[in-house]
Formats: C-alpha cells, structure tokens, sequence
C-alpha cells in the first residue's frame, strides 16, 4: 500500500463524511496522523478546527456538536494523544453527543516491539463508544474506495441513530506519510454518489408510536399532574411544545434551565428553594409526573420525586435512556417527546386542577420575592447567575459550568417570557469540570442562524482547569465572553459534609490557589474586567458582546459568606411560605 492509496482512500472517507452532513473536524498534530489531519483539513466542505492539546480538541469538538446538533470529528495521533480524548468521549457517551473520533496508530508490524508512541489502542475507550471498528490498511482500489465511502456512512449514522453518542474508528498508517506527487483529481471508480448524495442514504426517522397514530398506554390525565423537564440539547423546538402542552393542560411545569423550557404562563422557576420547605413539597405532592429528559441537577426536586410514593411517574425518552436513581419510575414511553406530547394532549387538555396550579404559582411568586430582598443589590454568586439569564440577548447560548455555578443558575432563574430565554448548554452528561473552556468554544464555533454569542459562566476552579484552551479562541479567532466567579478555591466543598473535617479541608478539598486571572487574560490575549455590582456585571456582558474577542469578566466572592448566603435565602423562603401559609389560613 503507496502512500497515494492511503490518502486516496483517505480523501474518500472524508469526502463522504461532508455528504452525511458532518461540517467539522477537530485536528491536532503529530506524526503518525499526518494523512488523517491533512485529508481533513484538504475536504473543501469541512471546517477544520486546529488545536494544540487533544483534551481540548476533544471537548472543542462536543461544545461544537452540542451547539450544531451534527456529528463533529476529531483526528489525533497515535499513543497517549488518543487517550487524552478519553475524557470527552465518556462526556459524549453520556451526554448523547454525536463525535466521530479518528486515531492514527502504528501498523501492526510495529506493536508490542518498543516502537514509539505506540499503545494498545484497540477497542480504547471500551463500552464508552457505541461502535468501534479497526479500519486497515488496503489498496485504492474502487471496490477499496467503494467500501470506505460506506464506512463514513456507517460512522455517522451510527453516531447520530437511536441514542447519539460517540464512535471509534484507529487507522493504522504506514511511512510513507507525506505524498511525494499530488492526488490524481479522479477517483478510481469514478467516486461518490451524483448531486453530493451520500454513498449510503439513511433517513433518521423520529422515534413516534403507530401509523395510525395510535398511543395504548398512556397515562390518563389527574387533575394533580406535574411537568418535570430535564436536560434535552438536540430537539429546538421541544421547549416551545413543552410550555405550550403546560398551559394547555394548567400543569406546573417544573423545567431546569438545561430543557429551555423555563417558559410560558404555568413554568415554576424557583422549585429548588420551594421544595425544602417540608410543608410545602407535602402541601403539593402530584397525582401524576410526566418526566421528559434527563434528571434535573436540583438535589431537593430529586429528593422529592424520590420520596412520592403512590404517584404515578412517567418517564418519555425516544432512547430509552435510564434517569431514574431512586427506582420510582413506572412506566416508560419510548417514543420521542413530541410524538408524546402529541399524543397525549388531546385527552389531558384542560385536565389540571386550577387551584392546585394557583397554588404552585403564588408559592413561586413569594419565593422571588424572599430571593429578591435577600440578596438585595450585591454582585453575589446567585445574583450573577439570575442576571445572566434575565440580561443575555435572547439569541445568546449561556454556557454554565458544573458545581455550582449550574446549580445557581437552576435556582435563581426567573421564568423569562417575553424575550424567550437564552439558550443553557453544560457538560452535565458526566458532571464533570474537565473541558469547560474548551466546550464553550467549540459553541461559539458552530454556525448558527441568527449569530449566537456564547457567554461562559464558570467558577475559578474549572477555569484553572482549562486555562490552556483559551489559545484556541486566539489562534482560530473565536468570540467568548467569560464570566468568572473567582472565590479562590472550590466553593460547593463547602456545602458538602466534607467541609466539617477542618484539619484538610482547606489545602485537599477547597484548594485555594490565588490566581491572578488578569495575568491569564493578557497571556492568552484576552481582555480582563473587574466587575463588583450587577450593574457592571452587566454593562461589562453587553460590551463584551458587542466588541467580539474574548474578555473574562471577573467577580470575586467569599466561599464562607457564599454559603451563609444561600442559607439565608432558603431560611427567608421557608419563612415567607410559612406566613403565606397563615394568611390563607
């Protein structure tokens, strides 16, 4: 096998890739990969995204993919460069993100003999993958060529079908790595499909019920009925359909930030602070949950869910994911979201209880306002997460990180109604901080209608974490607005029973480091703006926004006062329900 057969076969595989509607490649160097990366970057329909480190071209690629809903590919080099991706792989698998990950590796001639930068990496991410296939070494010929265009195929639609996730393919290349004449233009065979069809066709259908249209088994309606909406980044228009079969229905719809569904007349948006309150999340236990995406991140809704015995929970996932840690699910409908609610809505119209849903909404309304006249006019961390989602441009993608800052955004987001909301993105599949930096902009990469500006909300942790990504927004000149709560350390350890055990806690679990982050933006070419009041917060967003490039708009709090804080506000929730409750008495 010639070094032009490895890159006509090569130019084929990629080729087809574009025509099943991949747009974007992530590469980063090395040697042994060199006909990979080239033959990605030489496809004029692929966007190809170039990074220095693979852990950050792996996380690139995800943020890039959630954003864009199509399957993003991510070349490497052979040896420890593929296990860098490991990582966003594991992300991708539980997350339901489709990446198409392409290893170089060293020919089986040089395996297990001392050669370099050579691992075993057959089968190397394991179950995380939903396909993995060792592609060969073969002639260019046009039964070869013919093959390998079904191969793309086949990598595509098997990381876009039935539950998306990642898949595997390791191509063994062998030196010679560079051509030493250039490609002929023609492909023997004559190459791929006419108009750009793709060599092998494979429509994805919607996961829907019967022909005819026909839904046994679903549940009947309860006046008592709550809406519980997770995490779902793929359907756009499940958010809108979702708030629309709520206030059809007069169901209180019970959505984290991460559905886009915190919208329309029945939403409730402070559900994490009503539910621990004990009266209350006993005064407004459902008949019936309608549970449509992944669990949500609120530990009390969680907690509250698990502990309803006697109530119907109906969990709607297309495929057949399992969300249910505390085994209370009853029945399942595998079919998509919409199909369901589709389905449903006829009989369940109107079926809510107007006073039970009266209820929920007054409880939401005193809950804003104890929230409100707490953390009064101070750049806190709650008050940041309520401003992002009450001042982004409607357009703009927020992308939050995991611990806290995810969780402060599902408690303090208001209901947002007229403009709709932001889109919220977060690695929320594994709940990791890994590859934060490097997710958001992989979305800021991706081609939107109308352009999203992508604003990160992180913690100073997560940020230290994945510092090194920020040289991607200045070699591929990448928009990102970076809103840093720096409070020196890992804030959530401080709301875990770990933060009892003074003697470590600090130096292991807290980890302060005393960063200066000005110094960061100016090594990476980014701007830096202090900010210390919500009206800065905000001025220094927009402008940010406006001005393109990437600025880190820091806020710095206190992990101790962040804590008495947010007791405060679950203490002034709890009181105001307490005298709402003797009112109505």
């Amino acid at each position: 096998m010639s070094a032009t057969d490895t890159y006509l076969l090569l130019r084929a595989f990629c080729d087809e890739l574009a025509r099943c509607g991949v747009t974007d490649a992530c590469t980063s160097p090395g040697s042994r990969s060199t006909p990979l990366v080239l033959s990605l970057a030489r496809t004029p329909a692929l966007r190809s995204w170039s990074h220095l480190d693979e852990r950050a071209a792996g996380f690139f690629a995800l943020g890039l993919a959630k954003q864009s809903s199509s399957p993003v590919a991510i070349a490497c080099t052979s040896g420890t460069a593929a296990a860098e991706l490991l990582p966003a792989v594991i992300e991708a698998r539980e997350a339901r993100v489709p990446l198409i990950v392409l290893t170089a590796d060293r020919p089986p001639e040089l395996r297990d003999v001392g050669a370099g930068q050579t691992i075993d990496q057959l089968k190397l991410y394991g179950d995380a993958v939903k396909w993995f296939v060792e592609v060969g070494a073969h002639d260019a010929t046009p039964a070869r060529l013919r093959w390998i265009r079904a191969l793309a195929c086949r990598a595509a639609w098997t990381a876009l079908d039935g539950r998306p996730g990642p898949v595997h393919l390791n191509f063994p290349l062998r030196e010679p790595l560079v051509l030493d004449a250039p490609l002929p233009p023609q492909e023997p065979g004559g190459g791929g499909r006419p108009d750009g069809r793709p060599w092998v066709a494979h429509p994805l259908l919607p996961t829907a019920f019967g022909a005819d249209g026909a839904a046994p088994d679903l549940p009947a309606p309860a006046p008592r009925t709550v809406i519980v909406a997770g995490r779902d980044e793929r359907d756009r228009a499940l958010p809108e359909r979702l708030a629309a079969f709520a206030a059809a229905t007069g169901y209180p719809l019970l959505a984290d930030p991460l559905s886009g569904a915190r919208r329309g007349p029945t939403a409730i948006a402070h559900y994490d602070a009503l539910l621990r309150d004990p009266a209350l999340a006993a005064e407004l236990r459902p008949e019936l949950v309608l549970r449509f995406g992944d669990l949500p991140t609120s530990k009390p809704l969680r907690q509250w869910l698990a502990g309803l015995d006697g109530a119907a929970q109906v969990a709607v996932d297309a495929e057949g994911a399992w969300h249910d840690p505390d085994g209370v699910v009853g029945a399942r409908i595998a079919a998509s979201p919409a199909a369901t609610l589709a389905a449903l809505a006829p009989a369940h119209a109107g079926a809510g209880d107007p006073d039970w849903l009266a209820r929920w909404r007054a409880a939401d309304e005193v809950a804003a306002a104890a929230i409100a006249a707490t953390l009064g006019e101070e750049l806190s961390e709650p008050r940041i997460a309520a401003e992002l989602l009450a001042s982004l441009p409607p357009e703009a993608t927020l992308f939050v990180a995991a611990s806290m800052p995810i969780r402060d955004v599902e408690t303090f987001a208001a209901v947002r109604t007229d403009p709709p909301a932001p889109r919220v993105l977060s690695n929320r599949g594994a709940n990791g901080i890994d590859g934060t930096v490097a997710a958001a902009l992989g979305a800021a990469a991706a081609e939107t209608d109308p352009p999203a500006p992508v604003v990160l909300h992180i913690g100073d942790v997560a940020l230290a974490y994945d510092l090194g990504a920020l040289l991607a927004a200045r070699r591929l000149a990448l928009d990102l607005t970076i809103v840093l709560v720096n409070n020196d350390g890992g804030g959530i350890f401080h709301f875990l029973p770990v933060a009892t055990q003074t003697d470590h806690f600090e130096e292991h679990v807290a980890t302060p480091h005393g960063l200066d982050f000005a110094q960061a933006a100016r090594l990476y070419g980014a701007r830096h703006v202090l900010v210390a009041d919500p009206a800065g917060l905000r001025d220094a967003v927009a402008r940010s926004i406006a001005e393109g490039g990437v600025t880190i708009v820091e806020a710095r709090t206190e992990r101790d006062a962040n804590v008495v804080l947010h007791r405060r506000v679950w203490s002034a929730v709890s009181d105001a329900l307490s005298a709402h409750r003797a009112q109505r008495a």
